[in-house]
Formats: structure tokens, sequence, C-alpha cells
């Protein structure tokens, strides 16, 4: 059974940085598409960022030159540096592998606020 936590969320101010951390076991984390997700309140989830087992990564615009995502198939884990964080990132941050199904963990909140 495939299980996944993240953790690293919080509370940080405008401009400030966060790393959120995602670790995937029991499954054969290698071969997934890995991705963060987000939700903001009263809006859709919507994708973040996307790294493929190759490392071939996607972001969405809003967050290109400010966000990095990374994986360690050795530790089975996937990161998202987050930089010059905004108030609209504010959000619950959810970490997804891919690979035939879609597995999801239970999400990290997020908040941007002085």
């Amino acid at each position: 059974q495939v299980q996944i936590v993240e953790s690293g969320g919080g509370l940080v101010q405008p401009g400030g940085s966060l790393r959120l951390s995602c670790e995937v076991s029991g499954g054969l984390f290698s071969l997934y598409i890995m991705s963060w997700y987000r939700q903001a309140p009263g809006k859709q989830r919507e994708l973040v960022a996307s790294i493929t087992k190759s490392g071939t990564t996607n972001y969405v615009d809003s967050v290109k030159g400010r966000f990095t995502i990374s994986r360690d198939n050795a530790k089975n884990m996937v990161y998202l540096q987050m930089n010059s964080l905004k108030p609209e990132d504010t959000a619950v941050y959810y970490c997804n592998g891919k690979f035939v199904n879609d597995y999801w963990g239970q999400g990290t909140q997020v908040t941007v606020s002085s």
C-alpha cells in the first residue's frame, strides 16, 4: 500500500522561504511522476509543479522562478523549495504520485502573511 506524507508547511512572512518535503513508501517511487498541488480556500486544486522519473520538471506560470521541485529516488523523497513567497501562495499543499494510479498525501498548510 502506497503512503504519502508531506511536511514542512507553516507560517511565513511575504518574501520568505519554505521547503516542503514528501516521503513516499510502499511503491515503486522511481517510476512515479511526482507533483505538488495546492488548494486555497474557495478555489479548485491546482497543479503547482511536477517532476518525472528522469527529472524533467514543469511549473505553473505563477511560481516559475520562485519554486523548485526536486526528487531523491534513493530516499523516496520529493521536495518543493519555495522562495519569494507571496500571500497568494497561501494554500494547503498536497503531494501526488502517479503511476497507473494516483496517490495523495494528507496535505500541509502554507500560510504567507505579515
